[in-house]
């Protein structure tokens, strides 16, 4: 049939009101309630079966049924309580499934409303789901509970539907009252409309019919919610309402910890169990949009309430916050609003999931925010004025147990100088920018592995004020930041108690405790032991320690690295002694050459020194750890005074999971010819005995010699390595020099999660004549990912830490590199080679507790 053709509705009067229904209309109905809407409904299924249609019915609600199983009816049933995003595209999957000329009955749409808990989400389903149908010229029948919806979400479906009624009852006269009739008309069709008993349906144009029709029509008015309120905002005014007055039941907290909050499980029981109402409505004040505000807001906010309640003496000594949360919500509006979401759709299917994320995450970044959005932004703005922000990714699966997404999405500064045009429009690329950044390849390949791949992953933004203090207008940073473990899963000395926990700490933002820095080193502090290190000789704490601050800059307007030597000038002495050492045997050499000046590097010495800031970290990550039941990382930033006083400020909070049990491992003695290495204190996991079929191996000298430009290709073939043995079984260990995931290639390879994903062992090399020096820096993004993963990590040094390493053993296995990558360029050929040893028993061998690990043959 030919698009826009008549149809019969099984009402004829209905058919000529109307001049009929055509093909491509959706016809939403506003009823009183749904049984007002089966009077439409039941012969228009009955004419659809008469006309031999193909009809299906799209069952979602918990409202009885409207479609009775019968033969000629397709039945699908859904849960919208997976979220929008895998509702919406089964919806579009069964749309596109069934094609052209397909006859639809949906449930109620106001039943999204109630399990989304906001009309801008159940407006957004619509908005994406009538053009769809239109496309394919198909008939579908939506019913809309009158009253109960935001003018702005009726709104957005008047928009984008082609029929819009009104449907009334008074239990003896139906009435319907046509708001929208595209692309017909006629002097009456907006009339309203009564049914007469003979099914004729006529205008209302006397004075009486008209006066008892809108009689009906405002008794149900009043009756009506307020409607310039979403139904999420009126959920909280009325919860609001319900505490002042002293009615609020455990099942208004319930949803008020659902709503907005979170919806894992073990997440929302430590909320419930610890947040107050006030709490609840501090967060609701501060929204922007509706929906939840995500994982990692979720995180920082119930670690600060056990903090508190577990320590009130600290008083100031743990820094407030004045946080936002832009809702979750707010991210599909923004897709749905700038005409992404076919797009999305497509990538969300297997052929496109990675192949069209550089497209759609281009899209994210050069979008536009609907006008009430960005009011609340411009009012945000306002408020904090020209202190320093960061905009945070804070999903709604980030940060729970068992899926940390550590590193896998964007945090965006915005030095938030400038105009107040110039800082809105900033702070909107900042968030553009956080959206774009679950389109990130690492990203995806995480959810994948992980079976979220088809769950709903809204980004929510958690927006902080940053911490820290303004040097004499030119930059700007904390005084020191960085991040904490309750449990240490790398033990750097044998007599360390990895249940005290461990800090890396940094001078400045905590950026480079995070990341894998170049030619810089982070403090790894043991809480039982917070001011020693692992260094022995000036020289060594000087090579392994920080030179260069993350800060912003108000010159730039922008995230920028200093060297250290740059900032002096403008740091406080007595700043200067807590977080900074010098090196008194280079300033002598420089003195003694008449060219005497500060040699400093930061190492936080002086802070960790003073017990209370130690004691303080244990005690936060020891309460945390025994609320949430299992290991926390915090991120955290400190702030001191010239007397001495310092401030903590608790950043983030999330369970610290790892898939490995405890167990014994009895490590073996192998003769050298059978030794790929020996270790001692070099690695980072749980005792482990694993045996390998491939070794992938990046040749150190090949490595180095390679055209700097051309580094990033070897990353490449790793990750082109790593795709090759997806949903296989295979066992892989990958050795390669320097550093694993460092963004400067001539510190090592700078692969990202998802090119090392599918390896059992990543193993860095150390490689003295090329410069390459592994690191063990557990706690950054990187090493998060590797213990999240269960991927065993060791470290080959050139030290009495390394007892063996022969890389000789693996010569004379065959090397398969080019069988798997075909495509690869010529010159990587004997720069990456893939062994394959399944015919050689190698299995690695390591215990945690005694610190050996051994790789070799196994001997028969």
């Amino acid at each position: 049939m030919a698009a826009f053709d008549r149809i019969l509705s099984g009402l004829p009067g209905l058919d000529k009101a109307l001049d009929n229904i055509r093909l491509g209309d959706n016809v939403v109905w506003r009823v009183s309630s749904v049984d007002d809407f089966r009077f439409f409904v039941e012969p228009y299924v009955r004419q659809a079966l008469a006309d031999k249609r193909n009809l299906i019915y799209i069952r979602f609600a918990s409202h009885d049924e409207l479609v009775p199983e019968q033969e000629g009816v397709t039945r699908y049933t859904l849960d919208p309580s997976e979220g929008f995003e895998p509702f919406t595209v089964a919806v579009h999957n069964i749309v596109e499934q069934e094609g052209f000329d397909a006859f639809y009955v949906f449930d109620c749409l106001s039943d999204l409303q109630v399990v989304w808990a906001a009309d801008l989400m159940m407006g957004n389903f619509f908005r994406v789901t009538c053009p769809f149908l239109f496309q394919l010229d198909t008939v579908a029948f939506f019913p809309l509970i009158r009253g109960r919806h935001s003018f702005d979400a009726v709104a957005r479906i008047r928009d984008t539907t082609q029929l819009l009624l009104d449907a009334y009852s008074d239990g003896e006269t139906r009435y319907v009252q046509p708001l929208k009739v595209w692309n017909r008309f006629s002097s009456t069709m907006f009339l309203p409309h009564r049914f007469e008993p003979d099914g004729t349906l006529i205008p209302l144009t006397d004075g009486v019919g008209i006066g008892r029709f809108y009689a009906l029509h405002d008794e149900e008015e009043e009756r009506a919610a307020d409607q310039n309120l979403d139904s999420w905002e009126r959920f909280f005014s009325l919860a609001r309402l319900q505490h002042d007055q002293g009615v609020l039941d455990d099942e208004g907290y319930r949803n008020m910890c659902r709503y907005m909050m979170t919806r894992d499980e073990r997440m929302g029981a430590l909320i419930g169990k610890h947040f107050r109402a006030q709490d609840y409505f501090r967060v609701r004040g501060r929204m922007i949009g509706t929906g939840t505000i995500g994982g990692k807001a979720c995180g920082m906010l119930l670690a600060r309430r056990l903090v508190r309640a577990a320590m009130p003496e600290l008083g100031d000594t743990l820094e407030p916050h004045d946080s936002y949360y832009i809702g979750s919500d707010v991210f599909y509006t923004y897709i749905v609003a700038n005409d992404c979401w076919d797009l999305r759709v497509r990538q969300k299917t297997e052929p496109g999931y990675f192949t069209l994320a550089a497209e759609l995450k281009e899209k994210l970044l050069s979008g536009s925010f609907p006008p009430k959005i960005r009011e609340q932004f411009r009012a945000m703005l306002e408020y904090f004025g020209q202190s320093p922000i960061i905009a945070r990714s804070s999903s709604l699966l980030e940060d729970s147990f068992g899926n940390a997404f550590a590193g896998k999405y964007e945090s965006v500064f915005c030095v938030n100088s400038g105009t107040p045009e110039e800082r809105l429009e900033q702070f909107e690329q900042a968030v553009r920018t956080v959206y774009a950044s679950t389109m990130d390849p690492s990203a995806l390949e995480y959810r994948r592995r992980r079976g979220l791949d088809t769950k709903d992953e809204q980004m929510a933004i958690l927006v902080q004020r940053v911490s820290g203090t303004n040097y004499n207008g030119k930059f700007f940073m904390p005084g020191a930041a960085g991040v904490g473990y309750s449990h240490s899963a790398y033990r750097w000395r044998p007599d360390m108690d990895p249940s005290a926990g461990m800090l890396r700490i940094v001078m400045g933002l905590g950026t480079r405790a995070v990341d894998r820095t170049e030619g810089d080193y982070p403090r790894l502090v043991s809480l039982d032991r917070p001011d020693t290190t692992t260094h022995t000789t000036m020289a060594q704490k000087h090579r392994f320690s920080q030179h260069c601050i993350d800060v912003l800059d108000f010159t730039s307007n922008s995230l920028v690295t200093r060297k250290l030597e740059e900032l002096l000038p403008d740091l406080p002495d007595w700043y200067k002694y807590i977080v900074l050492e010098h090196d008194y045997e280079a300033e002598s050499r420089l003195r003694e050459r008449g060219a005497w000046r500060e040699v400093c590097f930061a190492t936080c010495q002086h802070l960790l020194a003073k017990k209370e800031f130690p004691r303080l970290m244990h005690r936060i990550m020891e309460i945390l750890q025994a609320e949430y039941g299992v290991p926390v990382d915090i991120e955290f930033t400190v702030n001191c005074d010239k007397d001495g006083d310092f401030s903590v400020n608790l950043l983030q909070c999330r369970p610290l999971t790892s898939r490995n049990g405890s167990r014994t491992v009895t490590v073996p003695q192998l003769p050298p010819e059978r030794t790929l290495f020996a270790l001692h204190d070099a690695t980072m996991g749980q005792s482990t005995e694993l045996t390998f079929d491939y070794v992938v191996q990046v040749d150190p000298k090949g490595y180095y010699n390679y055209p700097y430009v051309q580094k990033p290709a070897v990353a490449r073939a790793v990750g082109a390595v790593n795709r090759a043995f997806n949903e296989t079984d295979a066992t892989l260990m990958l050795l390669a020099p320097g550093r694993i995931g460092t963004s400067s290639p001539e510190l090592g390879v700078p692969v990202v999660f998802a090119d090392i994903a599918n390896f059992s062992v990543i193993c860095e090399v150390s490689d003295s004549s090329a410069g390459y020096m592994p690191e063990l820096s557990y706690g950054s993004h990187m090493f998060q990912d590797l213990v999240e993963a269960d991927i065993f990590y060791a470290a080959v040094f050139e030290s009495e830490k390394t007892k063996l390493y022969q890389p000789g053993l693996l010569a004379d296995c065959p090397d398969i590199f080019a069988e798997l990558c075909p495509d690869a360029p010529e010159d990587l050929r004997g720069l990456v080679r893939v062994y394959d040893v399944r015919g050689r028993h190698l299995t690695l061998w390591s215990e945690m507790m005694t610190g050996q690990t051994v790789c070799g043959e196994k001997p028969e």
